[in-house]
């Protein structure tokens, strides 16, 4: 569909054209644009000409739909089917590209936004959105380059701005020459309207079988149904003009950096790769058997020991990351030796940083035996194990010191490390977790209690009184059928209806429940 707008464009400008300088001949022709300047002219230029006419009816048939599926009701189904269908204007373009990647990160990103059909946690709802508009962009745009992956979403918001143009354009191509018949559609429609409204409400009053059959219409949410549909259609139509002329700088790599001396390179290299080990040898003794040495030596709990050192570990892996693609970038190459001693020191660095995800982790482990579970806790074990991926993916990567592939990949370790948390219901295992492990603390049932439907059929199998206890605090959303579907929600009111909460167990008595379950 889109593949017409491209015939109507007009031919680029020869490269070779030169403006004369504000000063003319004072100070000469301006310098050449480079290279990011000549693919953003050539971005701007792809953007003229109209949007064909079966791209507007698509666009605009998109946007209703999307707008009468998500306004008015709760997150659920109907967003995760707008996630799909926004993708119709630019799908038979990214075909035509047959770019395996682009299409994996499509799949990712309407995998992700189905997450809202499936999950009633705001906050893995939130990050499964987030995580698939990048994922969305980065394919429209077709980024490659880690510049250009970072920033997908904001060449997007370029691409809208590129997208208006094209639409009133198109806008005015198919009225412009049709002006006296769409006019005279319109009156008869109006007309047709007014009639349907005054006799199926003459009817509807006379019998209720008859206004039985009718469709209910909120006017309340009619004015947010047009702005969002004005809205999807504008970001439909950016998705076809992306996925056919995708802006340049999306290819554009930055140049290699300037190379450093092998010795003076190798210092810092080697002395951050002993700081490493020597840290992961002492891990390494611990888990041996010399824990409690360990403990013993710095005066701390086994508690007090996970809890010190998590956060640092974090910070220190993705520090690693930082430092491999600084030393990658002003690594020298020359000669062979040169290229054996960068793949070494790096090699070497990648590895022992996978010592410290693994202790970072067991840290983890032994923090959530003393103190159970939380979303947080969850979330940043699972970023430090998508940290590990991305270390291994580095380390294939070096092998033939080809890495144009590593900046997409990341962004599908972040996609599919999201899919993961999502999938692994989070809610409901700190539910299983906090209730079934021997904490060093009290059971938190002020938390419990806070957390979403998902974690509701996880309660709902806990013994009596916690059950009642936990199911009694909890604030639910009202389970919506239609567009508003929600598995989660879908699931927690099947429980709520069918074992209610008995009303011998008010509140004020959850002051009596054993908190050391």
């Amino acid at each position: 569909m889109t593949g017409t707008a491209a015939s109507q464009t007009p031919p680029a400008p020869p490269s070779s054209a030169v403006r004369p300088g504000p000063l003319g001949p004072l100070l000469g022709p301006p310098p050449p644009p480079g290279p990011f300047g000549r693919a953003l002219s050539a971005f701007r230029w792809d953007g003229r000409g109209a949007a064909p006419l079966p791209v507007l009816a698509l666009v605009a048939g998109v946007g209703v739909a999307v707008a009468v599926m998500v306004v008015g009701h709760q997150p659920g189904l109907g967003v995760a089917l707008g996630g799909l269908v926004a993708w119709a204007a630019a799908v038979p373009a990214l075909v035509r590209r047959r770019s395996l990647v682009d299409a994996a990160l499509a799949v990712l990103s309407v995998l992700l936004v189905g997450v809202v059909a499936v999950r009633d946690a705001p906050w893995v709802v939130a990050l499964c959105v987030l995580t698939a508009a990048w994922a969305a962009t980065a394919a429209l745009t077709g980024a490659r380059a880690t510049p250009a992956v970072v920033a997908a979403p904001l060449s997007w918001l370029a691409g809208v701005v590129r997208a208006l143009p094209w639409l009133r354009h198109g806008a005015g191509d198919a009225v412009g020459a049709r002006r006296q018949q769409v006019l005279r559609v319109g009156r008869a429609v109006a007309l047709a309207a007014v009639v349907v409204v005054v006799f199926g409400a003459l009817f509807a009053s006379a019998d209720r079988v008859f206004a039985s059959l009718l469709p209910r219409f909120d006017l309340g949410v009619l004015p947010g149904q047009v702005v969002v549909a004005l809205l999807v259609a504008v970001a439909v139509a950016t998705n076809a003009q992306l996925a056919a002329h995708p802006p340049g700088w999306s290819a554009l790599r930055p140049g290699p950096g300037r190379p450093a001396g092998v010795v003076e390179w190798a210092i810092p290299v080697v002395a951050l790769d002993l700081v490493v080990f020597a840290f992961v040898t002492v891990q390494a003794t611990a888990l041996a058997g010399g824990h409690r040495h360990v403990l013993e030596t710095a005066g701390l709990t086994y508690a007090q020991y996970a809890r010190q050192g998590f956060a640092q570990l974090v910070v220190a892996t993705a520090l690693t990351l930082v430092v491999v693609a600084v030393a990658a970038r002003h690594a020298p190459r020359g000669t062979g030796r040169e290229r054996v001693v960068v793949r070494a020191g790096l090699g070497v660095l990648c590895v022992g940083t996978l010592g410290v995800v693994t202790s970072a982790l067991l840290r983890m482990d032994l923090y959530v035996d003393a103190f159970g579970l939380t979303r947080l806790r969850l979330w940043v074990a699972l970023a430090e194990a998508a940290m590990g991926v991305v270390l291994v993916l580095v380390l294939v990567a070096g092998v033939r010191w080809r890495a144009g592939w590593l900046p997409t990949a990341v962004l599908g370790v972040v996609g599919a490390t999201v899919l993961v948390l999502a999938a692994v219901d989070p809610d409901a295992q700190i539910v299983r977790h906090n209730t079934g492990a021997d904490l060093d603390v009290p059971l938190d049932v002020r938390y419990l209690q806070g957390l979403s439907a998902d974690a509701v059929p996880a309660v709902d199998a806990l013994d009596e009184p916690l059950r009642s206890c936990v199911l009694d605090g909890m604030s639910l959303r009202e389970a919506e059928s239609g567009f508003g579907w929600n598995l989660g929600r879908a699931r927690a009111a099947s429980v709520v209806d069918e074992r209610a909460v008995p009303t011998s167990w008010p509140p004020a008595s959850c002051d009596g429940v054993d908190v050391r379950w």
